[in-house]
């Protein structure tokens, strides 16, 4: 009788161990159900069953279990990222553009009664907006003014996205690509524009080349004419002067000889045998002469001045001995030529950096003005 007491004892225990356990996990499983931890950046709306009871914010809480559901929205921004889309731009050019969304649940409430998944519904919304966008632009606009594209988008998401209780924050396209074939026209286009551009650059510096060195070839023949017709001058005024001095020291010469020879024929009628001499009046103002020669300055015998050896005011007035010296001036102002100027100028030309060339008439008449000044003063001089 005892030993069949030993197996329902054994199974007894076993019963209450199950139970035990079960009671536990039951235990653990409760507790677990009526906690419930939000974090800091979190927001819980919480509902029992099925009804909406209000919003849990951070920490631990404790609720009603297993008849308690929390719905947990993360507050800090979001990144969504919209899909590739297709477009036709309004000139009839297919597109494809994607892009990334920046959105941020300020309001738990709608965004938990509202809509069904805020995350779903934003993607969707900016799909269909950006097809919209580009759709209502031409392909150059659409390729150029991304920042246009951005503001459109996300004034069109604003409103909608309000009534969810989520802000969009920032709408940023990154890739807008044509079709291949619209690249590859493009491609050629802006080949060909380059070429053009570089064409005229190049035609336009041929150009500025040709006419810089032009006037630079016109400056130099300028200066080299007007140093030429300068020296063309110098040369006759000085070939002029020459001249005059060669007549007055010929004259010089010239009676210096009679002089000579008129002291030589009174040293062979002195040698005469004859006591008594008939002198001319030239012969008597030969002697004079012949004294001026010898001691620099006329001689004046018995009241009458003897004839010096200067010339006549005819022969002067004519030759424009009294005129030598200012002509001598007048040669030395007219030489001044400013030759560090025309150096000056000359490296200029030569590197390049004459901007603007003076017109070549006018430097003529500058020249001549000058050349002109400096022949009436000639004039005036002789």
């Amino acid at each position: 009788m005892f030993p069949a007491l030993v197996p329902l004892q054994s199974l007894v225990g076993g019963v209450l161990g199950f139970v035990t356990v079960v009671l536990l996990v039951m235990v653990i499983a409760l507790v677990y159900s009526s906690v419930v931890i939000i974090r800091p950046y979190q927001k819980g709306a919480y509902t029992v069953l099925g009804t909406y009871r209000g919003i849990l914010d951070q920490g631990i809480h404790f609720i009603y279990p297993f008849v308690s559901d929390v719905t947990r929205f993360d507050m800090r921004t979001q990144t969504l990222d919209v899909p590739r889309q297709e477009a036709i731009t309004r000139d009839n050019s297919p597109v494809t553009a994607d892009a990334v969304v920046y959105i941020k649940v300020m309001d738990p409430k709608k965004a938990f009664l509202e809509v069904d998944n805020y995350e779903r519904a934003v993607s969707n919304l900016a799909q269909t907006t950006l097809r919209a966008v580009l759709g209502d632009m031409e392909l150059d606009d659409t390729l150029n003014k991304r920042q246009e594209i951005n503001a459109r988008i996300r004034k069109e998401l604003d409103e909608p996205t309000d009534e969810w209780g989520v802000r969009v924050e920032s709408v940023e396209v990154r890739e807008v690509n044509p079709s291949k074939e619209v690249q590859q026209a493009m491609e050629q286009q802006t080949s060909a524009e380059r070429r053009r551009r570089a064409m005229i650059l190049e035609a336009q510096g041929e150009r500025r080349s040709a006419v810089e060195t032009a006037q630079g070839d016109k400056q130099s023949n300028i200066i080299r004419a007007q140093g030429e017709k300068q020296s063309q001058i110098l040369e006759a005024q000085g070939d002029a002067i020459s001249t005059v001095l060669r007549a007055k020291s010929a004259e010089s010469m010239g009676e210096r000889a009679i002089i000579d020879k008129g002291m030589e024929t009174l040293s062979e009628i002195g040698q005469g045998e004859s006591t008594t001499f008939i002198l001319p009046q030239e012969l008597t103002s030969l002697v004079g002469r012949y004294g001026k020669h010898l001691s620099g300055s006329d001689v004046k015998q018995n009241g009458h001045v003897l004839e010096g050896l200067d010339f006549d005011e005819e022969a002067r007035e004519m030759l424009g001995l009294d005129d030598i010296e200012e002509i001598l001036g007048q040669i030395d102002q007219q030489a001044e030529v400013d030759v560090e100027a025309m150096e000056q100028e000359a490296q200029k030309i030569k590197r390049g950096q004459d901007a603007g060339v003076d017109d070549a008439d006018e430097v003529i008449e500058e020249m001549d003005a000058q050349i002109d000044q400096g022949d009436e003063g000639s004039d005036a001089g002789n």
